[in-house]
């Protein structure tokens, strides 16, 4: 199944963004694959489309080299054009049965939920792996939900048996809380895009997230 595939690779999720300390958006990705990174959300609210497209180009590059998976956040067109493992799709974007009609085979979805209702309704209708979140409140997505914190995490991934990722506001002091709460992996775009060593910082984050995993057990 596309899940198990995901499900492999889940720990951590490194999510771009174009502040990323004076350094290029591919650099950082690179920085935070070496550190573990199983996969790369391509996040561009703002950026015109053909930069899109260049931007995943050189991303795909990235992951393939370092056996990751490249998703594409709200964008499955650009998912699609550029060879990208999924799309990650939020309230706003083309609903989950739509997308699943027009990607192919394997093509990995993911969706946005705040809920346990809404994770059930994204099971039924094709997803791949949920996002849940967002984990605290964070400047990076300033339209988000209110904050669900770990009983949201928790109740989430107790309804699902697809693989939940945290998302928003997760950073090192908190992974391991999310893992041990019940997500798979985290996804994280300043504690990674921001630091002075992403490398490191994907490292320290996967570390939190294998020790929440084992006292989830």
């Amino acid at each position: 199944m596309a899940g198990d595939r995901f499900a492999g690779r889940i720990g951590l999720i490194a999510i771009t963004d174009p502040d990323c300390a004076g350094r290029s958006v591919v650099e950082v990705v690179r920085s935070a694959l070496r550190g573990g990174a199983g996969a790369v959300q391509l996040r561009s609210k703002d950026q015109a489309t053909r930069d899109m497209v260049e931007l995943g180009t050189a991303l795909k590059v990235e992951t393939v080299s370092a056996g990751a998976l490249l998703f594409v956040n709200d964008r499955v067109d650009v998912a699609l054009v550029i060879g990208a493992d999924g799309a990650h799709l939020g309230d706003d974007d083309l609903p989950l049965e739509a997308a699943r009609a027009i990607v192919p085979p394997g093509f990995l979805l993911g969706r946005s939920v705040d809920t346990a209702d809404e994770a059930r309704v994204a099971e039924k209708q094709g997803a791949d792996y949920l996002g849940a979140g967002p984990l605290r409140a964070t400047p990076s997505k300033l339209d988000a939900a209110p904050a669900i914190g770990l009983p949201g995490i928790r109740a989430i991934a107790a309804v699902t048996a697809l693989p939940v990722v945290a998302i928003g506001g997760v950073d090192h002091t908190n992974a391991g809380d999310a893992a041990a709460a019940g997500a798979a992996g985290v996804a994280v775009i300043r504690a990674i895009m921001q630091a002075d060593d992403p490398e490191e910082a994907a490292r320290a984050l996967l570390a939190e997230v294998r020790k929440g995993r084992v006292g989830a057990i």
